[in-house]
């Protein structure tokens, strides 16, 4: 069985707000996967910093996560997606602000993997959904 990081592992790692041992021991022998959803939003972190020595810090580990096994959004998984948010929406939220979590919960869903997140209300609810939540370092 695999595991897909949510964006937010990888911003905990790269921060250092998330225990790199506590993410070995979650994933186990598991192969590790990225989704391109998480590439977006990531990037996007690089593009919208102002900082050019902190840019040049993110765009550096956005390199190391592009080396990564990359999952792509397949038909099956537009057809996960579908269910995921009409699930949200029946529930009574809107599924609008949850839409880059969406997608990759259905690629979670899709290949039969495991959700690693620090973040476990945006996935609340989700049917078919394999979810292991780490909690942060406790702030200095």
């Amino acid at each position: 069985m695999g595991v897909i990081f949510d964006s937010c592992i990888w911003v905990g790692l790269a921060s250092r707000q998330v225990d790199p041992t506590a993410v070995v021991d979650a994933a186990g022998s598991n192969p590790i996967f990225t989704s391109v959803i998480s590439l977006g939003e990531l990037s996007f972190g690089v593009q919208s910093c102002a900082d050019p020595t902190e840019r040049a810090v993110r765009a550096a580990y956005l390199r190391q996560v592009e080396t990564r096994p990359t999952l792509a959004v397949s038909p099956q998984t537009a057809a996960a997606f579908g269910l995921l948010a009409a699930a949200v929406k029946e529930s009574g939220r809107s599924p609008r602000p949850r839409y880059n979590d969406l997608w990759i919960a259905a690629q979670a869903i899709e290949h039969g993997y495991v959700l690693l997140t620090l973040n476990a209300s945006d996935f609340a609810g989700l049917p078919g959904l394999k979810l292991v939540t780490l909690q942060p370092l406790p702030q200095a």
